[in-house]
C-alpha cells in the first residue's frame, strides 16, 4: 500500500484581505453548498484510481474552510473516508480564521475527526490586524484558541506575519510573546510579501522597491528592521522550545506539520477543489481555477507535466533543502540511481566554499547564512543553468 496526502481547497472567505493573492473570494450560502456537493463528486471520481493508496495526512485549506457550516465540514470528512483509505493515525488539519471558529464549530470539527487546527492570527496588534483587513481582533483569536482547546485539540498551529506596514521590532516581539504564552504546538512565521494584483501592491509597491534598492521606505519597515524581526523570530522561539524545522516553520518536539513535510520531500499528494495542485507518481497536474468550469464541466486537469529525471532531481533539491535537516545523500542515490556528487558536485563545492551549505552525517543542508539567501541558493540546483559533472 502506497502512502499519499490529500489536500482539499475551500476557496471561500468572509472578506478578502488586502494582501491576499490566494484563490479565494466571498460566496453566499447556496454557492458554498453547491461547492461542497461538487467536492464530494470529485472525491468519488478519484475513488478507483486511489485504491492502492492510503492517506496519512489530510489538509483542508483555503480561503477559510471554516466559513462552511460545521455539518458540511463533517460531510466532507465522511465523504473522504468513503472514497479513500485514511490511516487511523492520519494528521488531519483544517485552516481556520478566528472570526469563523466558535465553540460549537470547534466541537463539530473535532467530532468529525479533524485533529489539527491552523489559526490565521497574523498579528496580536489590533491596529495591525485592521490594516491587513483581517475580520477579527486579537481578543476574538483568544476566544477561538480557547474554544479549540476546550473541544479537545492538542495540536494547534498559529500563523504569524512580520514586516507589516507600520510594524516595529517591538510590536513584533509583543506578538511573539502573546502567542507563545498560549503554548501552541506549532508556529508559522512569514514575512509579508507584496503580491501583484492586490490592494497592498498598489499602496506599497514603490515602498518595496525603495527597500530593495537599500533606501529607506516611508511605510514599510526598513531593510534593517525586517532583518531584526527575522533574527528575533528564531532566537525568541528557540528560547521557548520551538525548533525551526523549515525556513518559516517552528514546532515543539513531535509537532512538525507532517503534511507540509511530505510536500517538501515530494510525497504523492492529490489536490481536490478549485485550483488545487497534485503530484501523483511523478506527474504534476492542477484543477481549473475557473469556478464555472469546475462546477459544470467534467473533471479534467490543466498544466499536466510528467517530470523527467532532471526535473525530479531539481525538485528533490530545492524542496528538500527548505527543511533545516536538508536532504539525504542516500535518498538521492536510492531515488535516482546515481551519486548526488556526480550530478551536483561542482555546485555543492561552490556553495560550501561560499558558506551557504553544510554537510554532516550523510545529509546536506542550508547554513544559517544559506537560509537567509535561500532563493539564491535553491536556484543553483536548476540543472539547465549549471554544468553537471
Amino acid at each position: 500500500m502506497k502512502s499519499f496526502e490529500l489536500y482539499i481547497h475551500i476557496p471561500f472567505c468572509k472578506k478578502k484581505c488586502a494582501y491576499c493573492d490566494f484563490l479565494s473570494a466571498p460566496a453566499d450560502y447556496p454557492e458554498r453548498l453547491a461547492y461542497v456537493k461538487r467536492l464530494k463528486e470529485e472525491m468519488a471520481f478519484y475513488r478507483e484510481a486511489c485504491e492502492g493508496f492510503e492517506a496519512d495526512t489530510v489538509f483542508i485549506g483555503g480561503g477559510t474552510p471554516t466559513v462552511l457550516e460545521g455539518r458540511h465540514m463533517a460531510e466532507l470528512m465522511d465523504a473522504l473516508r468513503d472514497c479513500f483509505r485514511i490511516s487511523p493515525r492520519a494528521e488531519i488539519t483544517a485552516e481556520c480564521n478566528p472570526g469563523t471558529l466558535d465553540g460549537n464549530k470547534a466541537a463539530e470539527l473535532y467530532g468529525a475527526g479533524i485533529n489539527r487546527i491552523s489559526l490565521g492570527l497574523q498579528s496580536a496588534s489590533n491596529l495591525e490586524l485592521a490594516m491587513l483587513g483581517r475580520i477579527h481582533t486579537f481578543e476574538e483569536f483568544l476566544e477561538s484558541f480557547g474554544e479549540a482547546r476546550k473541544a479537545g485539540f492538542r495540536n494547534i498551529n498559529v500563523d504569524l506575519m512580520s514586516a507589516l506596514p507600520g510594524q516595529t521590532v517591538k510590536s513584533w516581539e509583543q506578538t511573539l510573546k502573546k502567542v507563545t504564552a498560549l503554548h501552541p504546538e506549532h508556529i508559522s512565521a512569514y514575512s509579508l510579501m507584496i503580491e501583484e494584483g492586490t490592494p497592498f501592491y498598489t499602496i506599497y509597491h514603490e515602498d518595496e522597491l525603495l527597500r530593495e534598492q537599500g533606501e529607506k521606505p516611508g511605510l514599510l519597515p526598513s531593510e534593517e528592521e525586517e532583518r531584526a524581526m527575522y533574527e528575533l523570530t528564531e532566537a525568541f522561539l528557540a528560547d521557548r522550545g520551538y525548533r525551526r524545522y523549515e525556513i518559516s516553520n517552528y514546532a515543539k518536539p513531535g509537532f512538525a506539520c507532517r503534511h507540509n513535510t511530505g510536500y517538501w520531500t515530494r510525497k504523492n499528494y492529490l489536490g481536490l477543489g478549485l485550483g488545487a495542485s497534485s503530484l501523483m507518481e511523478n506527474v504534476r497536474f492542477s484543477n481549473t481555477s475557473e469556478m464555472k468550469v469546475y462546477m459544470e464541466q467534467p473533471f479534467s486537469h490543466t498544466d499536466i507535466q510528467k517530470l523527467d529525471r532532471n526535473a525530479s532531481m531539481e525538485e528533490f533539491m530545492f524542496l528538500g533543502l527548505r527543511l533545516t535537516e536538508g536532504i539525504s545523500r542516500a535518498d538521492f542515490q536510492k531515488e535516482f540511481g546515481t551519486s548526488i556528487d556526480l550530478v551536483y558536485g561542482s555546485v555543492l563545492r561552490r556553495l560550501k566554499s561560499e558558506g551557504l551549505i553544510g554537510a554532516s552525517g550523510g545529509r546536506i543542508f542550508l547554513t544559517r547564512y544559506g537560509i537567509d539567501v535561500s532563493n539564491y541558493v535553491l536556484a543553483q540546483f536548476l540543472l539547465e543553468t549549471n554544468e553537471i559533472h
